[in-house]
């Protein structure tokens, strides 16, 4: 008698507390990181609401940013030439257009003339 294999529905399966994937856990601790070094720092002045305010505000900041795509728009340039694609990854290449001073290499092959 011969296995096969059942198929079955594995979305979701790479996500941790159903709401974060692994990407998003790690975008979310690095905001609230960033965040609580503000925390802190407004909590020595007696600030202590602003501070997690701040940090709140940053981690939903990496939240969004892990877990979101760029939105289908032809309203704007940046939505319509990377609608579809994650956040984090049009902002990587974002920041890799401005550091090449906004220079775009094409590689053509040449056909016989």
């Amino acid at each position: 008698m011969a296995t096969h294999s059942i198929p079955r529905n594995v979305k979701g399966e790479g996500r941790i507390l159903s709401v974060f994937s692994i990407k998003a856990l790690i975008y979310t601790a690095v905001g609230g990181g960033i965040g609580l070094v503000f925390y802190y720092l407004f909590s020595l002045i007696g600030w202590t609401y602003v501070g997690i305010g701040i940090t709140l505000l940053l981690a939903g900041l990496g939240f969004a940013i892990g877990t979101f795509k760029v939105p289908e728009s032809t309203a704007f340039e940046i939505t319509r030439k990377a609608s579809g694609a994650d956040i984090d990854e049009a902002i990587l290449r974002l920041i890799k257009f401005k550091q090449k001073k906004k220079r775009i290499y094409l590689y053509a092959k040449e056909g016989k003339k």
